[in-house]
């Protein structure tokens, strides 16, 4: 760690210090002192901060990260080695509120890690503050480019755009032989911009004609200027990059209207969300993702039925991303031996050869995702595996 981050960190905590000395300490945790074992029984505790998007139009997101994460902590804390008490903020999916969230954690001594936020616009702010804290943060559901390389300490286990868009676009043009495609994308969102760049990107490298890209706004809900010019052009594909809520009225708009063509989607589309609301419009749907409920793995099996069952819907990706996200940090704190921060981020930057239920993973030396895609599509009313 750098002499500035040290220098950093001192002065925080001599803050702090100075701050609970007048009476104005934070807020107390149950997990005892940082970096001591619980009653010297060996085992290690930590407070695990976590930013989730749990209210406002996407907190179907939200929902599904805070429920993947109490699963496992569940899971963690009985098995012995390691005791997580998680400290949960509501960033309702607004950068200045996942900010002051951010910083009420970084600011409390005993919060070691911090999972979150869910959306890359919030993490372009709140990954840098907490890097010059000290603090690691790992997102579980930032997708867009440049996210681990904010910083050091940042991270994520969540497979970026950059990975999963060329693997379903490949799939498509091979399934559906695509020559020509229109892209949809909204122009307000780091993720959805992101998710439109690399489609661009993709769509020049694999020699496709661009006939149109066409733009909206979060919250839009008439998309009828943009798909009368999509469907006037007769495109073989339609590349739409767009958090759930919207997706799912584009594809509703565009069946509505005649377009019949498959669309590939962004990695916001990953969510069941976009079935309930777009119903049968969603068939035909293309996404990549880590994460396939009906695998016919016992560990993902297991999962399923002990989310279902305590939730009272299945998993999704979201859902399987912190799951998977708080058993690497369970892993990270017993290899470090203490809940350290700088012994804690260097114990996670070594994760290698994680077998979860995403499957195989490990972290790049930036902090990034390794680990191979599986593309679904949407067909009679569920995600598949896209074999066509």
């Amino acid at each position: 760690m750098s002499i500035f981050k040290k220098f950093m960190q001192f002065s925080a905590v001599s803050s702090m210090l100075l701050l609970a000395a007048c009476g104005g300490g934070g807020d107390e945790t149950a997990s005892g002192t940082e970096g001591q074992a619980d009653g010297g029984s060996g085992v290690v505790s930590a407070d695990i901060g976590v930013i989730s998007y749990n209210s406002g139009p996407g907190a179907a997101y939200g929902e599904a990260i805070t429920n993947g994460l109490k699963l496992a902590q569940e899971e963690i804390n009985a098995k012995g080695e390691v005791n997580i008490n998680l400290k949960i903020e509501d960033s309702a999916g607004e950068q200045d509120q996942a900010l002051t969230a951010a910083q009420k954690l970084i600011n409390s001594e005993n919060v070691t890690a911090i999972i979150g936020p869910t959306l890359s616009t919030e993490m372009n702010v709140v990954g840098p503050e907490a890097d010059l804290s000290g603090v690691p943060i790992m997102g579980t559901s930032t997708t867009a480019e440049g996210i681990p390389q904010l910083g050091e300490y940042v991270f994520r286990n969540s497979i970026p755009e950059a990975l999963a868009i060329p693997a379903s676009l490949k799939k498509a043009i091979e399934a559906y032989d695509v020559k020509k495609v229109a892209i949809l994308y909204g122009n307000d969102d780091v993720l959805t911009k992101s998710g439109f760049d690399t489609m661009k990107a993709t769509a020049e490298e694999m020699g496709l004609e661009i006939l149109t890209i066409e733009t909206f706004q979060k919250g839009q809900s008439d998309y009828n200027a943009q798909l009368t010019k999509i469907k006037s052009l007769n495109p073989d594909l339609i590349l739409a990059s767009a958090l759930y809520n919207e997706g799912a009225v584009i594809m509703d708009q565009a069946r509505k209207m005649g377009i019949d063509v498959p669309f590939v989607g962004g990695n916001g589309f990953n969510s069941p969300e976009v079935i309930n609301i777009a119903g049968d419009a969603a068939n035909g749907l293309i996404v990549a993702t880590p994460w396939f409920g009906e695998k016919e793995d016992p560990k993902v099996q297991d999962f399923v039925a002990k989310y279902t069952e305590k939730f009272g819907k299945a998993p999704d990706q979201f859902a399987a991303q912190s799951y998977d996200g708080l058993y690497i940090f369970a892993e990270a704190l017993k290899n470090a031996g203490d809940s350290d921060r700088d012994a804690f981020r260097d114990a996670l930057a070594e994760i290698s050869n994680f077998e979860g239920i995403l499957g195989n993973f490990s972290f790049d030396e930036e902090g990034d995702v390794v680990m191979e895609p599986t593309v679904l599509t949407i067909k009679d009313g569920k995600f598949q595996e896209f074999n066509e």
